[in-house]
């Protein structure tokens, strides 16, 4: 009997120490509230994109079409490069004109696509900066011998 009334006393103790401690007064209350509203405001505003303004779009727009428009000249020039007599090329490097000409495609798309969107300005250039680049590269370096 000893032991059941010093347990029930010791947990009654514990309930109550529980309860105690656990409890927060208004001003705690409203002090962690706003905490929680200040880092919602930080996240929301981290969280919003940079959309291009209208002449930032426009002239990288119009230098775009400038790379786009010389890559396809280029793919041009090296189709009828390869159908000129006494030259023998491979279906690989057919196969690598394609490639080349679907990319620049589907970077005059997305572009368009970009204009339809305005999703983060920012990422978007970089990206697509970073891809016609690339692109530019890979037109060189394909009339390259490196035999």
């Amino acid at each position: 009997m000893k032991i059941t009334i010093v347990t029930l006393a010791l947990s009654t103790m514990l309930v109550a120490g529980t309860l105690l401690t656990s409890c927060k007064s208004p001003t705690q209350k409203e002090e962690a509230a706003q905490a929680k509203v200040d880092e919602a405001q930080q996240d929301l505003n981290a969280a919003q994109v940079k959309v291009a303004s209208q002449e930032e779009w426009a002239t990288f727009k119009i230098e775009s079409e400038l790379k786009i428009n010389d890559n396809e000249i280029r793919i041009a020039e090296l189709k009828v490069k390869m159908k000129k007599p006494g030259k023998v090329f491979d279906a690989l490097y057919q196969k690598r004109i394609d490639d080349l000409e679907k990319r620049n495609l589907d970077m005059r798309v997305r572009m368009e696509t970009y204009e339809k969107s305005q999703s983060d300005w920012e990422s978007f250039k970089t990206e697509f900066n970073h891809d016609m680049d690339e692109l530019g590269k890979s037109l060189k370096d394909l009339t390259v011998d490196n035999k």
